[in-house]
C-alpha cells in the first residue's frame, strides 16, 4: 500500500511541501524510519532522531524548518497527533477477512447478512441475526440469537455476542470481547450481610448462613454507532432493561461494564476500569486506568476520574477526581502532600514535646 506525500496531505486537509510525489509505503518513528517511510515527528524534540533515521519525508509541527532537517518533503500540522489519526487510518488495512462467507461458518437459515459482508472461518451465527452491509466478522466469532450488527462493523477473531445484543454502525470489537453475558446479580431470602453493612456503614448483626439465589438477566446490551471495545473486555446484559453504551464511546482492554449500566456518548474508559451495575455515566466521562465507579452511582457529564481513582458517591458534572475514595483533584493532591509531610511533622511534634518537658522541669 503506497501513497504519495501529496495524497496523504490531501486526505488530512493539510498542505504538502517539497517533493510531494515521493511514494510512501509506511509510517515509522523518526530514528527508525526508512527511505520510503513517513516519519512521525510532531514535536521539535524529535529533530535529532530524524537525523538518525533515513526518512525523506515526515509529518512535522506547524512551523518546522523541514529543509534544515534534511528532508525532501514534509507535511506540517497544527496538531500533529490528530493528524496521526488520519494517517494511521489510511495505512491500516485491518485484519484479512476474505469477502463472502467462509465454507466452515455456521449460519442459521433465518439470519440476514447484508451486502458486502465478510464472514470468517468457524463463525457461528444464530437465529434471526441481522448483520449490516460491509460488516466483517473474524474467525471463531459467536453471534447469539436475535443480535443486530450495524453497517461496517468489525469483529476481530473470537468475539462473543450474547443473545439480542445490538451494536451500531462502524462498531469495532477486539479479540476476546464478550458482550451480553449474564450480570452478576444474586439475592438472599433475608437481608444479606452486604446489605446490612451498606445500610449501617460497617455494623453487622448476628452471623447466619446465607445461600445466594441467581437473578437471571432478561435484558440485553445496546451499543451506539462508532463505539470501540478493547480486547478481553466484558459488558453484561441488563437484568430487565438494557445495558447501554452511547455512540462514540471508546473502551480499552480488560474493562468490566456491569449489568444495567448506562454509559453516555463519547466516553473514554481506560484499561482495567470497572463500572458497577446500574451506574449511570454522562457524556464525555473519562476513566483513567484501573479507575472504578461503584454500583448505582450517577456520574455527570465531563467528569474525569484519574488513574486508579475509585468513586464511592455521585459525581457532579465537570469534576476532576483522584484517589480512593475519589475526591476533587486539588484536594487529593493537597492531602497527598500533607501525607508526605507527616514524618517531618511527627518529628517536629516530638521536638516540641521534649522542649515543653524541659521547660516544665525548670519550673
Amino acid at each position: 500500500m503506497a501513497h504519495t506525500v501529496h495524497s496523504i496531505a490531501e486526505t488530512l486537509g493539510l498542505e504538502a511541501h517539497g517533493a510531494v510525489d515521493l511514494k510512501i509505503t509506511g509510517v515509522a518513528e523518526p530514528a527508525l524510519a526508512g527511505q520510503d517511510d513517513l516519519a512521525f515527528a510532531g514535536n521539535p524534540k524529535y529533530a535529532d532522531a530524524l537525523r538518525q533515521g533515513q526518512a525523506r519525508a515526515a509529518l512535522l509541527w506547524q512551523d518546522a524548518d523541514w529543509r534544515g532537517l534534511g528532508l525532501q518533503a514534509a507535511i506540517l500540522a497544527p496538531r500533529p497527533r490528530f493528524a496521526m489519526s488520519g494517517i494511521s487510518r489510511l495505512f491500516d488495512a485491518g485484519p484479512e477477512i476474505a469477502p463472502g462467507v467462509h465454507p466452515s461458518a455456521l449460519i442459521d437459515a433465518s439470519a440476514r447478512v447484508g451486502k458486502g459482508a465478510a464472514i470468517g472461518p468457524f463463525v457461528s451465527i444464530g437465529r434471526d441475526v441481522e448483520i449490516g452491509p460491509r460488516a466483517r466478522i473474524g474467525a471463531q466469532c459467536a453471534i447469539g440469537e436475535g443480535c443486530k450488527i450495524g453497517a461496517d462493523a468489525l469483529l476481530h477473531p473470537r468475539v462473543t455476542l450474547g443473545a439480542r445484543v445490538e451494536v451500531g454502525d462502524r462498531f469495532i470489537a477486539q479479540s476476546g470481547v464478550v458482550i451480553g453475558g449474564d450480570g452478576f446479580s444474586f439475592v438472599t431470602p433475608e437481608k444479606s450481610v452486604t446489605e446490612e453493612v451498606r445500610e449501617t456503614l460497617g455494623q453487622r448483626g448476628q452471623t447466619r448462613p446465607q445461600a445466594w439465589a441467581r437473578i437471571h438477566s432478561l435484558g440485553n446490551v445496546v451499543i451506539g454507532d462508532d463505539v470501540e471495545v478493547g480486547a478481553n473486555t466484558t459488558i453484561d446484559r441488563g437484568t430487565v432493561r438494557a445495558t447501554t453504551v452511547g455512540s462514540g464511546t471508546k473502551i480499552d482492554n480488560l474493562v468490566q461494564i456491569g449489568h444495567n449500566a448506562q454509559l453516555g456518548r463519547d466516553c473514554l474508559i481506560c484499561a482495567q476500569s470497572a463500572v458497577g451495575g446500574s451506574a449511570r455515566l454522562g457524556d464525555r466521562v473519562v476513566m483513567g486506568g484501573r479507575a472504578g465507579v461503584s454500583d448505582n452511582l450517577l456520574v455527570g457529564d465531563d467528569v474525569v476520574l484519574g488513574a486508579a481513582a475509585v468513586l464511592l458517591s455521585n459525581a457532579p458534572a465537570g469534576r476532576t477526581l483522584l484517589g480512593y475514595p475519589a475526591i476533587k483533584m486539588d484536594a487529593q493532591i493537597e492531602a497527598y502532600k500533607n501525607t508526605r509531610r507527616l514524618g517531618r511533622l511527627f518529628a517536629q511534634v516530638a521536638e516540641l514535646r521534649e522542649a515543653v518537658i524541659r521547660l516544665g522541669g525548670k519550673n
